[in-house]
């Protein structure tokens, strides 16, 4: 291409030249260099300068986007899981759909009901239910600690997790716990969502889509267990 040619081009586009951030950096370093080695061009340096906090600042805005983007997704997945834990006209039907459509909606290994209860009966009406002692929803949670306990706890499996996943235990990596309050007659219960993924669940993630989950939840359990 002549010089006469590549003129036209710039002057029939000049955005493309403007926009092209490897062009304008030669045209400056180009500009600099004609200057000679002892004359420093204020210009040059504040457009680097420049440029490099327009990197940052696109930076951030992909990291604001992605942000925005996982939190309508997980607002989706929770209001999809409220639906489905709505849905159900039967007892032994909400327990199917919480082993099996809100654990696939919620993206979870294995879910379990942990229900304290004073009764000496073991047996399981569902297998989705782990019946607990008086006190165990606690114990788990905070052990021996004099501590409250929190509302979504989220963290690595302790090493007593057959105490609440069972005989899935051997496989859960991480845990995310939903204590549940079924009301003043009630004993603590506990939602337990596992996952393989060790590092699914920890403790500096946001829980507040978990939180409305775990209050919407528990509403919808007092239908049949108050």
């Amino acid at each position: 291409m002549s010089i006469d040619d590549l003129k036209s081009a710039i002057l029939n586009d000049p955005a493309a030249v403007l926009d092209d951030t490897d062009v304008m950096r030669a045209l400056l370093h180009a500009h600099d260099n004609s200057n000679g080695d002892k004359v420093v061009d204020l210009r040059g340096v504040f457009v680097e300068r420049l440029e490099t906090r327009l990197n940052k600042l696109e930076d951030t805005h992909r990291n604001v986007i992605a942000a925005a983007y996982d939190n309508l997704s997980g607002t989706n997945q929770v209001q999809r899981a409220v639906l489905a834990a709505l849905s159900p006209n039967t007892f032994p039907a909400f327990l199917d759909a919480v082993q099996t459509e809100i654990a696939h909606i919620l993206s979870v290994d294995v879910v379990r009901l942990c229900i304290e209860s004073n009764s000496a009966d073991s047996s399981l009406p569902h297998a989705v239910i782990t019946p607990l002692e008086p006190g165990a929803v606690r114990a788990y949670l905070v052990g021996n600690q004099d501590i409250a306990m929190r509302k979504i706890t989220l963290r690595p499996c302790r090493t007593d997790k057959s105490t609440i996943f069972t005989a899935s235990a051997n496989r859960i990596g991480s845990e995310a716990l939903l204590r549940l309050d079924l009301g003043q007659k009630q004993l603590p219960a506990l939602l337990a969502l596992g996952s393989e993924d060790v590092d699914r669940f920890a403790y500096d993630q946001g829980v507040d889509l978990l939180s409305f989950f775990a209050s919407a939840f528990e509403r919808i359990l007092r239908r049949w267990v108050a």
